[in-house]
């Protein structure tokens, strides 16, 4: 993210030069969603940044009880940039939560958390910086429709790009015929790619508030997009997500559309899928590059791999924590479940991309999803890599085919490990499996997590009968 301010002193020069109104602090919860409150600049001095802004942490789903609620908010003010979406001046700025019980940064502060990763890759003397690169890809509807009651269960989304268009006639339109249609949106230009002005607003967007962009483009689903922004740093891209996510849903809001992460809208074609590029570097060195290793990547690099295709059902929980998520990682969507790695291979959970030197040398996992929080996925993804690291982790591997073609005794018989198959199955193998987080993630932390997930997730969901269920166990 690009810097509009450098210091507190500095905050303040900004928003007078910049005639702002209000300050509007923000932070992350567990599941990832973003809140905020928003205060009057004239409310707002030094020691608001030095001593924080109180808050009510028992109102955050999962965070405090109510006989402990006070909580601060740390605010960093290097982080500020101006919103460009309210009507009257305002400048956001990144928070850290404070816990005033036990005097430290607050255990299930996600981006506290971050933070601490950091310092404990630094102190562990592998590296000292990480960079991630996340893909977070997103569908355009001009609608949603949703029902969930005791009777009734349903949803219908609509773009016009959908195939089940075909025949509609459109009051204020008319159906130009031209549309990507089941897994034909990758690269069509205009008319079939409908969303390229959105797209490129977003960019715009996205460029003024400090992101830096370098491509936007259809995904392969109907009404489905992407946007390259630039990697950064664990913090500077888990903060990037965040504002990525709000500009994305804001620009498609005021264009009277909505936009989604959702992993899997669309029953029968790609979802939506979050791939995170990942490098560790010390002292400006890229210690994933090997021009002689397997696709140019080092020994450390296929240990990090290994550690994460080792703690990878555990790590599901934090990249993959929806119901939803499980829907999307089936073979033929190229969202990958087969947890090996491979060269310019998008079948492996795992990939190498293609043509990487010196300063670009980094591994793809493609398994991860934007329901995740991703100070959380970050987080689980950089301790199983370094996990690897450290215990010189082999993955199995590399496998050059293509894995969706191999049926279920295939993968058994080449020992290949897969993700759980639901959300339930990655949470139970956190709870059985989560050693290489506990510098980082404490067991109040991790407890907490899972049994969240429970309540909102796994539970509801699975109490839940479907129209599929009515279609094929009715007349029995």
């Amino acid at each position: 993210m690009g810097k509009f301010v450098n210091g507190i002193n500095d905050f303040f020069d900004f928003c007078k030069n910049n005639e702002v109104l209000f300050v509007d602090f923000r932070f992350t919860d567990m599941i990832g969603a973003w809140h905020h409150i928003t205060y009057n600049l004239h409310a707002i001095n030094q020691e608001s940044f030095e001593n924080g802004i109180p808050f009510d942490g028992s109102s955050i789903h999962g965070w405090q009880p109510i006989e402990k609620s006070d909580m601060i908010l740390k605010p960093d003010a290097n982080s500020a940039f101006l919103d460009p979406f309210t009507a009257d001046q305002t400048i956001v700025v990144f928070c850290d939560v404070y816990d005033i019980y036990k005097g430290q940064m607050y255990e299930k502060c996600p981006r506290s958390m971050a933070k601490k990763a950091m310092e404990y890759l630094k102190n562990s003397g592998i590296a000292d910086t990480a960079y991630f690169g996340p893909e977070n890809e997103f569908f355009i509807f001009d609608s949603v429709k949703i029902v969930d009651s005791s009777n009734c269960s349903k949803y219908e989304v609509d773009t016009e790009e959908g195939e089940w268009n075909d025949n509609k006639d459109f009051v204020d339109s008319y159906n130009t015929g031209h549309r990507p249609r089941n897994k034909g949106g990758y690269f069509p230009v205009q008319p079939i790619d409908s969303l390229v002005d959105i797209r490129s607003e977003i960019v715009q967007t996205l460029e003024k508030v400090g992101l830096k962009t370098f491509v936007h483009h259809h995904e392969v689903a109907q009404g489905q997009a992407e946007i390259g922004v630039n990697f950064g740093t664990l913090v500077e891209a888990a903060d990037n997500v965040q504002i990525y996510k709000y500009v994305v849903k804001m620009v498609a809001h005021l264009n009277g559309k909505t936009a989604t992460f959702m992993p899997k809208p669309l029953y029968g074609d790609n979802g939506n899928g979050m791939h995170v590029h990942m490098s560790l570097w010390k002292d400006g060195v890229n210690l994933f590059y090997d021009k002689d290793g397997y696709g140019g990547l080092s020994q450390s690099a296929i240990h990090y791999i290994g550690g994460i295709l080792k703690n990878a059902r555990s790590v599901a929980a934090f990249t993959n924590p929806s119901s939803n998520s499980y829907k999307r990682i089936v073979p033929g969507f190229e969202a990958p479940c087969i947890l090996t790695y491979s060269c310019q291979n998008r079948s492996a959970s795992c990939r190498v991309p293609y043509g990487i030197g010196k300063n670009s040398a980094r591994v793809e996992i493609r398994f991860p999803d934007s329901t995740a929080n991703p100070y959380l996925a970050f987080v689980s993804l950089l301790m199983a890599g370094l996990d690897g690291i450290k215990n010189k982790t082999i993955p199995v591997g590399p496998m050059d085919e293509n894995l969706f073609d191999l049926t279920l005794d295939e993968i058994r018989e080449k020992g290949i490990e897969q993700l759980p198959h639901t959300l339930r199955g990655s949470l139970e193998a956190l709870i059985r499996h989560n050693t290489y987080l506990k510098p980082v993630m404490t067991d109040i932390f991790i407890d907490d997590y899972q049994h969240m997930k429970f309540e909102t997730q796994v539970w509801p969901v699975e109490a839940r009968p479907t129209a599929y269920e009515f279609k094929t166990c009715y007349s029995c």
